[in-house]
């Protein structure tokens, strides 16, 4: 008879950390230009975050 082999505990993948600039959703507020000269307005429209890329992932 072959000996048993030692069962290991298996450890499960730890989430990545959010991101920190869009709090993980991927989407950050991006104020609106207008006008030849550029002007920012009130209004903001979305954009994809830059640090992650758009995953939310750090």
């Amino acid at each position: 008879m072959t000996a048993r082999k030692a069962t290991t505990r298996r450890t499960t993948a730890k989430a990545p950390p959010k991101c920190q600039v869009c709090k993980g959703t991927g989407e950050v507020a991006v104020p609106v230009k207008v006008g030849r000269k550029q002007r920012i307005t009130d209004d903001q429209q979305v954009g994809m975050c830059l640090t992650c890329f758009g995953s939310g992932e750090a």
